[in-house]
């Protein structure tokens, strides 16, 4: 008996001492290939560059389903796209600003979105601003003079520096100054929209009295940037102009000098399309029922190329399964990338994919969703789950040390309700967490702006949150343990008084833009 049970403990450390290896020359395999045969670099070019932004509903969106799906089949990873709803389809074209008088210059800026587009020959006006009034009759009898006219809709910045740059130059006196009279103008231009009273549905009254086009700029507090969204005019054109050149010609105006400006800007309607979600897949041997997920969105608003928004995390997530398909080929769990369309506008297609595929939800061991910035991860949250530390713990105990080092994690924490595609997984109760990148002055200088593009991308981060993703894809997969969804009881909301609930699934908007 003495002799069998010596036996059976040899063979139970060979095996206990096989796993072990097994495990390091995994993630070993993995570190060795993120750093000596990155594809990060060229992915980014064959994304940002040549495909460009992603707006829902456009050709170059399609483009991009397209793209990944072909990529991941040359990998020899599955892939497809799965139609979720349809959106409008629109194609950007050229756009051209110039001010034709008192003088000539060509002006920087941009149409938005979903803008209903001119003719070759484009739009020439001259420039008003939104008067100051006591209350919307006042502005009601103001609002004839607007046919024919090109109307501004966005206050005058009193300064194109950031406050970083003041508080580098300024004396404390000056900046403090700054601030209180930008604070005063701010106030008042609030209060004068609040007068004039129509709220969202100002430029439909400007359009219905004739105005010719929108002129915006929504400065994004940094130099040279502005946030870029979308038209809500049908027939006349809407264009974003930056800061310099929007405040230049307010001055005009208020002045006296008459300016005029010239919009050509080119766009096709393209009625309704199809729109996707692109999901890739590597099928497990032991519990191909069982799923990982790699998450990221892949449309973007088109001001920039969508680089940090959510190109970062596209490439990330992309990269991660490339090199698990080559040093881990055959995971227990099948890990999945859901490559999501429409987040912008609500977390559309990640929410269709929840809805549709409760197979999946229902036996999702993880997901790991990436979104804000190129940057470095540097927070982890529990999303609420009460064990989410048990299990991460042991994941993350796996990552090399010079990048745990950087990551503070929060547990058990507390359920995202939005912001990002793991969210929709959160509200269904699967236990989706959020890799959360340092900023790299994120939300004012690439969030939703004009420049999100390339050449913003820290690629030594993002390499960084390829092993990451990767290594924490490999221990969920390998985990002989199912995850616990159990959830912690939500604290008392101090605002109501009232207790806190568990975020609820939210049904995606499955067409878009088509009234």
């Amino acid at each position: 008996m003495k002799k069998i049970f010596t036996i059976s403990l040899v063979l139970f450390l060979s095996a206990f001492s096989l796993v072990a290896q097994d495990k390091e020359a995994i993630i070993e395999g993995i570190v060795t290939e993120a750093n000596e045969n990155s594809q990060l670099k060229k992915l980014g070019h064959e994304l940002m560059d040549v495909i460009g932004p992603r707006l829902v509903g456009t050709p170059q969106m399609k483009q991009a389903n397209d793209w990944a799906v072909a990529k991941y089949k040359s990998w020899d990873i599955a892939a497809r796209n799965e139609q979720w709803g349809e959106w409008r389809g629109w194609e950007r074209g050229i756009t051209h600003i110039d001010m034709v008088y008192p003088r000539v210059q060509s002006l920087k800026g941009t149409q938005l979105a979903w803008n209903p587009g001119t003719s070759d020959k484009g739009v020439t006006a001259e420039l008003v601003i939104l008067p100051t009034v006591e209350n919307q009759e006042e502005f009601n009898k103001w609002l004839p003079t607007v046919k024919g006219k090109l109307v501004m809709t966005s206050m005058k910045q009193p300064t194109g520096r950031p406050n970083y740059n003041w508080e580098e130059f300024a004396t404390e006196e000056s900046f403090e100054k700054m601030k209180n009279e930008r604070d005063e103008q701010t106030k008042a231009w609030r209060d004068n929209l609040s007068n004039i009273g129509y709220g969202r549905d100002l430029t439909s009254e400007l359009e219905k009295a004739g105005a010719v086009g929108i002129v915006a700029s929504r400065w994004s507090s940094g130099f040279g940037v502005n946030k870029i969204f979308s038209a809500s005019t049908k027939k006349i054109p809407t264009v974003d102009l930056e800061l310099e050149d929007y405040g230049m010609l307010y001055r005009m105006v208020e002045y006296g000098d008459k300016p005029q400006i010239k919009i050509v800007a080119k766009a096709k309607e393209l009625g309704n399309v199809p729109t996707f979600n692109t999901i890739a897949e590597i099928k497990g041997t032991e519990k191909p029922d069982e799923y990982v997920i790699l998450s990221a969105h892949f449309d973007s608003w088109d001001g920039g190329t969508g680089a940090t928004d959510n190109g970062t995390g596209t490439l990330v997530m992309m990269e991660a399964l490339r090199i698990l398909k080559k040093i881990y080929p055959n995971p227990k769990r099948t890990i999945l990338v859901g490559h999501w369309g429409s987040e912008e506008q609500g977390l559309n297609g990640s929410r269709a994919f929840v809805e549709d595929h409760p197979e999946i939800v229902d036996n999702m061991q993880a997901l790991f969703n990436q979104d804000n910035g190129t940057g470095r991860v540097v927070s982890i949250s529990g999303q609420g789950f009460l064990h989410a530390y048990d299990y991460l713990g042991r994941w993350l105990s796996a990552v090399p040390r010079d990048i745990t080092k950087h990551i503070e994690t929060t547990f058990p924490g507390t359920p995202g309700g939005g912001g990002s595609d793991y969210a929709a997984f959160v509200a269904a109760g699967a236990p989706g967490f959020s890799l959360s990148s340092l900023s790299w002055s994120y939300w004012n200088y690439t969030w939703h702006t004009n420049r999100d593009t390339y050449d913003k991308i820290v690629f030594d981060d993002v390499q960084n949150n390829v092993i990451l993703t990767a290594i924490l894809a490999y221990m969920a997969s390998e985990d002989p343990e199912r995850t616990s969804r159990e959830r912690i009881v939500l604290p008392i909301n101090q605002r109501t008084g009232e207790q806190r609930t568990w975020p609820k699934p939210r049904s995606p908007q499955r067409k878009g833009g088509l009234d």
